[in-house]
């Protein structure tokens, strides 16, 4: 067997036998298969798809390409989420501990960015010594200890998607519902969480710009969660526009934490207690969302939803006085606040463009291996459907390079439609799937 067959079997839009998906995914994890060979696979999946049949299998041969966590040991039951993937999407950081502050265990190995979205590592990374990269061994003792682990893949857990995901992120092929469902799904079943909630955007700044490909995704996940013995609820919800105010590494993290506080932006905290009701409901803490949402508020109120965060930061070698004091996060050398030229109602506020924008300040890599700026990006100061006046703020850059803050202040300025015709605003979620 020889992975350009493979190639161009997939290239030539036929069905890849199990026997073929496991060589290649054997080959790419274990080096024998280059990133030129893999790369120009996912291309062709990206091109011409992939059957139910051969994302499971995909699916289970990106898990099983290293160790697979059992965490029955640690707990009877560990929840899990996932986004798959959007422009101020900072609800890992939210939910993660407030979800575990209500006594259900949370286990979650999380990425970084992906294309023109953001990756909760390198918000997270953003407190100066957080370890991202712990052994299977650390994480199940502390996830044994305090209930929460928020860290990376190890090179033991699905190595084949670190190795796709990395080479997706600069190849053009993220936006593939096959790779999207099998990266998804390989990280939690590797992760041994026993049920999960997905968050599946929607939308200009999703991977699924289309509410039916999401719908489709939603589903395919579901479908691959039951095969495998998991228990999985799809949540659909719109990425039209960023999430919250705030994109960017450290301006992600300072506004979660201020959700956690019982701050924030109102859409941001509705959010969060949207995906952790579910999560409550699959881990059986409560027996309905409007009951999971009671417990949730009051856990946010009483104050154990930030001590959980910042119990998770220390455990994980983060500095937990930026958590504490979040003045003290990076910060960008030029701060600009650009104020609306005319008055109207805001119609579109694009957020694939806002993301390609932060990742022009340095917010994310162009390429595999960059390095990310975590004090660079933006804040947006209005929602679709808001009016504004002259003069009202629109949005502030945070930019470390007085050229590229240029560059992204004219560029903001036509991603931000303001007309006098009347304008709905965007709807949150738009459909649950179990």
């Amino acid at each position: 067997m020889r992975a350009v067959d493979i190639i161009i079997k997939k290239r030539d839009h036929q069905e890849l036998s199990k026997e073929e998906i496991d060589f290649f995914i054997q080959g790419m994890t274990s080096g024998d298969i280059p990133d030129y060979q893999s790369s120009a696979w996912a291309m062709a999946v990206l091109l011409n798809g992939m059957t139910d049949r051969e994302t499971s299998d995909l699916t289970l041969a990106m898990a099983y390409s290293g160790e697979v966590l059992d965490l029955s040991p640690v707990a009877p039951l560990v929840v899990d989420k996932h986004s798959t993937g959007g422009v101020g999407d900072k609800v890992s950081l939210v939910v993660a501990p407030l979800v575990s502050a209500c006594g259900l265990p949370v286990g979650k190995m999380s990425g970084r960015g992906l294309g023109f979205t953001g990756g909760t590592l390198d918000k997270l990374e953003s407190i100066p010594g957080y370890r991202s990269n712990l052994s299977p061994d650390e994480f199940l003792a502390q996830l044994s200890s305090i209930g929460i682990v928020l860290t990376g893949q190890s090179a033991n857990l699905a190595p084949a998607d670190g190795i796709l995901y990395a080479l997706r992120d600069v190849t053009g092929t993220v936006p593939s519902t096959p790779l999207i469902a099998a990266s998804v799904m390989s990280k939690k079943i590797a992760g041994g969480a026993h049920a999960f909630v997905l968050d599946v955007k929607t939308g200009w700044g999703a991977f699924m710009e289309k509410l039916d490909d999401a719908r489709n995704l939603a589903e395919l996940m579901v479908r691959i969660g039951e095969m495998v013995g998991r228990k999985v609820v799809a949540v659909i919800s719109d990425m039209n526009q960023p999430l919250g105010q705030a994109v960017g590494n450290a301006l992600e993290l300072k506004e979660a934490i201020a959700i956690l506080n019982n701050e924030g932006p109102e859409d941001l905290r509705e959010h969060c207690l949207v995906i952790a009701s579910h999560m409550l409901v699959l881990g059986k803490k409560a027996h309905t969302t409007s009951e999971a949402r009671n417990i949730l508020e009051a856990t946010i109120e009483n104050g154990a939803a930030i001590e959980k965060f910042k119990q998770l930061v220390r455990a994980q070698d983060g500095d937990v006085r930026y958590v504490e004091d979040v003045g003290l996060l990076p910060r960008a050398k030029y701060i600009e606040t650009i104020t609306a030229p005319v008055a109207g109602i805001v119609q579109e506020i694009n957020a694939k463009r806002i993301g390609e924008e932060a990742v022009a300040l340095g917010a994310g890599r162009a390429k595999k291996g960059d390095p990310v700026d975590h004090a660079v990006g933006f804040e947006i100061h209005t929602q679709v459907g808001d009016q504004v006046e002259l003069g009202d703020k629109l949005f502030t850059i945070h930019a470390n390079d007085y050229e590229r803050l240029q560059r992204a202040k004219r560029n903001l300025l036509d991603i931000h439609i303001i007309q006098q015709a009347p304008r709905n605003p965007y709807s949150l979620f738009y459909g649950v799937i179990e």
